[in-house]
């Protein structure tokens, strides 16, 4: 009898291995090999455009360390970081308590606030960068309206981060939001009514009651958040390429530049992985710090 159960699951291990077999071969091909031959690449002096190779060992790292135009890509990437984390976690666990009340139309608002987590940064980007244009963009004409003359939103160094954070809190806002719901689910609904009896006001509710039951969904939320964050690269490539005068000039997008507009490859993968060990880094220290509460 034993006998045959081992054959059986031999006979299910090389079954399941056959089946997942294709997409092992895919995941290597397209996934494995190119981390490790970036990591590879980034010890050379190495050129899209030419298959000549020089080694180099670190001086890709020590270069792009010293680059001022790098330093300030790593400054913008945590500007824009501190900007949209703590904002966006904020507003959407607001809006997730808000919309699990006896609100009407919930579904609706639900369905308003999460659309534009599933468009396209593209399209957003776009309609976004209409609407700032300082000429003849809808905000600038709301803000004529009553007498306010709007700055330029993307031309003007001051103002083009605070645009990209605006926009992308807005974006990802329903993303954090759904996590919120599920975890406000799960408050016994008998804490709050105990609460209700003590005669705590609704501020008082959210600080003391549904933030300290919410720290698991909190953390996880801010976790994904940094993540995303720190690969920032498609509203910055739509709306200002990086500008104006580098002020959104951030680390993906400089990764961007150096790979396929200067195709410095062997340099563009060390910044690649300069990225990669600053998130790995960041991760591990929300991870420890948030351990108890995810």
């Amino acid at each position: 009898m034993r006998v045959k159960w081992n054959r059986l699951g031999n006979e299910q291990t090389k079954t399941a291995i056959l089946a997942l077999l294709p997409s092992l071969i895919i995941f290597c091909v397209f996934t494995v090999y190119p981390i490790f031959y970036s990591l590879y690449l980034s010890f050379f002096n190495a050129s899209l455009l030419s298959p000549k190779r020089t080694f180099v060992g670190f001086a890709n790292y020590a270069n792009l360390l010293q680059n001022p135009t790098f330093q300030r890509a790593v400054t913008n990437t945590v500007y824009y970081t501190l900007g949209v984390v703590p904002i966006g976690v904020a507003l959407s666990l607001l809006v997730a308590v808000l919309l699990n009340s006896n609100l009407r139309l919930q579904s609706f608002f639900r369905a308003a606030f999460f659309a534009p987590v599933i468009t396209s940064m593209v399209a957003v980007s776009i309609v976004w960068t209409w609407m700032l244009e300082p000429n003849y963009g809808l905000i600038n004409g709301l803000l004529a309206r009553i007498g306010i003359s709007g700055p330029g939103w993307l031309t003007d160094p001051a103002w083009a981060m605070p645009s990209v954070i605006l926009l992308s809190i807005w974006k990802n806002l329903g993303f954090n939001m759904v996590i919120f719901l599920a975890g406000l689910q799960n408050i016994p609904k008998e804490v709050m009514e105990s609460a209700d009896l003590d005669g705590v006001n609704p501020w008082q509710r959210l600080v003391h009651v549904t933030v300290p039951m919410m720290r698991g969904p909190i953390g996880f939320a801010v976790i994904v958040s940094v993540i995303k964050s720190m690969q920032v690269f498609g509203q910055i490539y739509v709306m200002t390429g990086g500008g104006p005068a580098n002020a959104t000039m951030v680390i993906v997008y400089y990764l961007y530049q150096q790979a396929f507009e200067f195709y410095r490859s062997g340099y563009a993968s060390a910044v690649a992985w300069v990225l990669f060990a600053a998130i790995f880094v960041l991760t591990l220290l929300q991870n420890r710090l948030l351990k108890d509460e995810i």
